[in-house]
């Protein structure tokens, strides 16, 4: 049989048409190779098309390296383009290849042409071989210094990629000398962009084992670097706008004068088309102005017709992400946009992910003056058919009657919500409802009368069931149906899969049944019973801990479970301050579209210059200096424990109690009834008088809510002896990390550094000296002007006890921050005088 003949199709340029298709591209490319008569560049064009669509399907046609090569002696510019990107794609994965490039890329280095000068040298610095990167010296010195300023846009860029070949190269070429010599003196504004942007990342990474490297890093923000880029700003392309206001985001002004003098330079930069330059402008603002409360809320003034601005233009992700930035700002102060509350109202065509923003933003800038507006407006919203923005715009009207505006209006609302006979608005409704009575009782009989009237066959959310389960217990006195209503739910125990639903039931049950005893004598024994019967521990540990707290007295048990309760005054909030203000640190950056830190959602390698990861140890401390200094490295440690927080705490927080806290009693193994008809007979518990609590009584009740041995005031203890230090301390890091992951806080200070050493800070090595001089030694550190992370050992000189400091200094605020852990705690506060008398020297002497 004859083979099948060959399709006639003509080959798509995107797809091989057989096995040996690259076979022949190959000898199509030799036949064109130093070819120069007419119509030969348009043939390679049409090959090396070919060849670039392969490569980008996945297609490997590495073999065609060398045809490659020989076909790129051409002057067509096109030409040029291609067979550089596709020896970059395939040199790195083929160093021996790549050698054959060199030639020709030094030649076309040299060529009269800039435009080629220019590709070659990017082409030439992104091989990315390291055994190449001798061939990479000379044209970039010569790039450095060409007379085109492309070619030295481009030579500025490629320096960085030298340094991430072979740092040693890079930095024993002088070349960031040359890129310092460009940035301060070209005449192209690209060109010194370009140097800035390598040299932030060449000495940011040189700095933590080259004190010249840190002493250039910190030259960036000196004035005259500062006043050069800002002089020059206008000249700028956007993308560099950005990166020089990302720099003086960082400078510390000397005086307010001088503030006001770059907030007077950059006023026009408020009012540029681009959204990221308008950001990185505020953010300028923002942190000048952080010392200056009434100058800051000026600043919130000023720049909310540039922010509102930029959301009503431009694409709906463009918009979404300024929001996110002024979302940020009303949390801070709502009180400055409660006038412009109008702008959040929410469109008809906006995404979810804008109304949800805009939701949250209603919610903050409610006042007294607009709650009803905005109350009306919300509750258009709660008909919505998208049901998420409806629970939403529901939740948002709850906040704001928990912030004690216009209560009335707003619960009648609510209880509006209610009739509305949607499965997703009764139970969001029921949660606001049940967070209203436990902050307003005086409400609980017109709520009451409404939520009397909703079946929990009705209600399927664990949530809402949860809180109407609430409601029946904590009122039961007022609802006539409530031991009925609840017995109902106890019969379909096993149908309840969620242990919220079941641990609520369990303690509404016992409140139903210490104020109507008789109704709800049954309902309590087989809620019992079926607790402890339960598979979820929780469920089955309050249960047993009813059971014996009903066993010993059952008054002691009214007391516990159901006591004279005040109405909370302030709900918790979901997100630490010190999260918001580590966002508000890193204000135009990701941090605020995702409303977490960096550290929450970048990996280890590029978490920054403070974040810390889980392994301390995992750093090689180097060897000590001349002088004895322990180098400060970068450490990582674990995330939680030593998140850095760069703005001033709060003076005061209150842990507020919201709820009831059960502790269950360890189970000691004893027989415990089952069955409901055993559990009611232990139950028949007459109604005899309490008797006196004696002081052994009392215990009893106190040990089983596991609250421990009441003790008298301890008389307060001896001052602390002298504390005398080790000189000669040694730590590796290793034991520090262990050390520090078992130890617990024993002191937490704030304090405040004197000016002095907040400018001699500028030079962090000579604080650690100044430190080790006091026989208190660094082991690592971390961080950048204004924000300075520290650790710190020490250990007496009488005995082996190691004192670890977690010292975090705020250079903008002058304020820090220090944790201290010790294996001997008693000492902690002898230490704690020691090292705040060796940071108030620091700078005077």
């Amino acid at each position: 049989m004859a083979p099948p003949a060959q399709s006639q199709r003509s080959p798509s340029p995107s797809q091989p048409s057989g096995k040996g298709e690259v076979s022949d591209l190959k000898l199509q490319l030799r036949q064109h190779a130093g070819s120069r008569a007419p119509g030969a560049d348009d043939a390679k064009r049409e090959l090396f098309k070919k060849v670039i669509s392969y490569m980008t399907i996945g297609i490997d046609v590495s073999s065609l390296f060398g045809e490659m090569v020989m076909c790129s002696v051409t002057s067509d510019i096109v030409l040029k383009k291609m067979c550089y990107l596709y020896v970059g794609n395939y040199a790195k994965g083929n160093p021996d290849l790549a050698l054959l490039t060199i030639n020709f890329l030094q030649k076309d280095c040299k060529d009269e042409d800039p435009m080629i000068r220019g590709l070659a040298l990017r082409s030439l610095c992104s091989l990315r071989v390291a055994n190449l990167v001798e061939y990479l010296v000379g044209p970039l010195g010569s790039g450095l210094k060409d007379s085109n300023s492309y070619v030295r846009t481009v030579a500025a860029s490629a320096v960085l990629k030298l340094y991430h070949i072979s740092a040693s190269t890079c930095v024993d070429a002088d070349f960031p000398a040359m890129l310092k010599h460009l940035m301060l003196n070209d005449p192209d504004t690209q060109v010194v962009a370009n140097c800035l942007s390598s040299l932030q990342e060449i000495w940011s990474s040189e700095a933590s084992t080259s004190e010249e490297a840190s002493r250039e890093r910190e030259a960036l923000l000196s004035k005259p670097v500062i006043y050069y880029f800002l002089n020059r700003i206008k000249e700028f392309s956007e993308w560099a706008q950005c990166l020089v206001l990302e720099l003086v985001a960082n400078y510390v002004p000397s005086d307010n004068s001088e503030i006001f003098d770059i907030m007077n330079l950059l006023e026009d930069r408020l009012q540029h088309a681009n959204g990221a330059v308008v950001l990185a402008t505020i953010k300028v603002f923002l942190q000048l102005t952080l010392s200056m409360a009434d100058v800051h809320q000026q600043v919130y003034e000023r720049i909310k017709a540039p922010l509102l601005t930029l959301v009503s233009s431009g694409s709906q992700e463009q918009s979404y992400a300024v929001l996110s930035h002024l979302h940020l700002l009303v949390m801070r102060a709502p009180i400055l946009f409660s006038s412009d509350y109008k702008h959040f109202y929410c469109q008809y065509n906006e995404p979810s992910y804008v109304k949800k923003l805009k939701l949250e933003m209603l919610t903050a800038v409610a006042n007294e003056s607009n709650t009803y507006e905005i109350v009306t407006e919300l509750c258009e919203y709660a008909a919505n058919v998208d049901i998420p923005i409806a629970r939403e715009s529901i939740r948002a009207v709850g906040k704001i009657a928990l912030q004690q505006y216009d209560v009335n209006a707003i619960v009648d609302r609510l209880l509006q919500f209610l009739e509305m006979e949607k499965d997703y608005v009764t139970a969001e409704t029921l949660v606001l409802v049940k967070d209203l009575l436990r902050k307003y009782p005086q409400w609980s009989h017109d709520c009451i009368a409404v939520v009397g009237n909703i079946s929990s066959k009705n209600v399927q959310e664990p949530k809402a069931k949860a809180a109407l389960i609430w409601m029946l217990g904590e009122y039961s006195q007022d609802m006539h149906d409530a031991p009925y209503v609840l017995e109902s739910v106890v019969d379909n125990w096993d149908d309840e899969h969620s242990a919220e639903v079941r641990l609520h039931l369990l303690t509404a049950v016992l409140k139903c049944f210490l104020k109507r005893p008789p109704e709800t004598q049954k309902a309590l024994g087989a809620a019992l019973a079926a607790g402890l019967a339960d598979f979820h521990q929780d469920v089955h540990d309050r249960a047993l801990f009813y059971y014996r707290l009903l066993q010993y007295n059952v008054s002691v048990a009214e007391r516990v479970v159901n006591p004279p309760k005040q109405a909370v005054s302030v709900f918790a909030d979901t997100q630490s301050s010190e999260v918001k203000d580590r966002i508000f640190d890193e204000f135009n950056s990701l941090s605020v579209v995702y409303q977490k830190p960096s550290y929450m959602f970048t990996d280890k390698e590029h978490r920054g210059p403070f974040e810390f990861s889980d392994e301390l140890g995992s750093l090689s401390i180097g060897a000590d200096s001349a002088d004895n200094v322990v180098p400060a490295q970068r450490v990582e440690a674990n995330d939680k424990d030593l998140l850095l927080s760069t703005s001033e705490k709060e003076e005061s927080r209150g842990a507020t109690n919201n709820g009831s806290a059960y502790n269950a009693p360890m189970y000691d193994g004893t027989s415990m009834p089952t069955g409901a008809s055993q559990l009611q007979s232990e139950l028949a518990i007459s109604n005899t008088m309490v008797p006196s609590h004696s002081p052994s009584s009392s215990l009893a009740v106190d040990d089983l809510l596991g609250l421990g041995v009441p003790l008298a005031p301890a008389s307060p203890p001896p001052p602390p002896p002298p504390l005398k230090l080790n000189e000669k301390a040694v730590l590796d890091p290793g034991t520090f990390q262990q050390k520090w992951r078992q130890l617990p806080i024993s002191l937490s200070q704030d304090y405040s550094m004197s000016p002095q050493g907040v400018a001699a800070l500028t030079r962090p090595q000579a604080f650690l000296r100044h430190m080790q001089g006091h026989s208190i030694h660094c082991i690592a550190s971390g961080g950048q002007a204004p924000n300075f992370k520290f650790f710190f050992f020490a250990q007496k000189a009488e005995e082996p006890s190691t004192f670890l400091v977690e010292c975090i200094i705020n250079t903008s605020s002058a304020k820090g921050q220090i944790k201290i852990k010790a294996d001997d705690q008693s000492m902690s506060q002898a230490f704690s005088t020691s090292f705040q008398s060796a940071l108030s020297k620091f700078g005077t002497t």
